[in-house]
């Protein structure tokens, strides 16, 4: 675990239980709306959530569909908490490039506000590639700053005590999944929420 990762276990870990009344929770909020408008899921779909925090998205979409559930985080006070909300979906607690999954077995895979703290994209994106079934489509929910937002912000945000590795551009997540293996299917921005949503060839 590098110390992106235990950054965020740590940040996490301390405010699981309170997490829907945390500034992180509250902020969330709108990423989890704007996602939800954008997935395609139908009843029988395996679903697995990245980052998956105490399972409150995985909940929002249950309720549209009847799915098969699954997240990880790197959280285990989350992972706590996303079993007492969803009893009957299954959850570890893994960091996002080493997915305890067998191969092509999930039909989508979501990421809601949480890819601007994965320590390694290429590596995230590759294990995205091995976990969904062809045709599999991944959403990723992320913060969008303009340009030079970034350019002032990224170079300061790795010593967040949140482990923040670094803020995206659209293009720099869809280039990251289209070299595995991806095509991109849609790209929105909406104030500071992008979605792009990929789907495996």
């Amino acid at each position: 675990m590098n110390i992106f990762e235990e950054k965020s276990k740590r940040s996490y870990n301390r405010k699981a239980e309170i997490y829907e009344d945390t500034f992180d929770g509250k902020f969330t909020k709108n990423y989890k709306k704007k996602l939800m408008a954008k997935v395609s899921v139908r009843d029988g779909n395996s679903v697995l959530d990245v980052a998956c925090g105490n399972g409150k998205f995985l909940k929002m979409l249950s309720k549209i569909a009847d799915i098969y559930g699954f997240g990880i985080d790197i959280s285990e006070n989350m992972i706590k908490c996303a079993k007492k909300m969803n009893p009957t979906m299954n959850f570890h607690v893994a960091g996002c490039d080493k997915v305890p999954f067998e191969g092509e077995t999930m039909d989508i895979v979501t990421v809601c506000a949480a890819f601007h703290h994965f320590p390694d994209i290429n590596s995230f994106a590759r294990e995205m590639h091995r976990v969904l079934k062809k045709d599999g489509v991944i959403y990723i929910a992320e913060v969008y700053l303009p340009y030079l937002f970034r350019v002032i912000c990224n170079p300061f945000v790795k010593y967040s005590r949140a482990g923040d590795v670094k803020f995206y551009a659209p293009v720099e997540i869809m280039d990251c999944f289209s070299k595995v293996g991806f095509k991109i299917d849609n790209m929105s921005i909406e104030g500071m929420v992008q979605i792009v949503s990929m789907r495996k060839v």
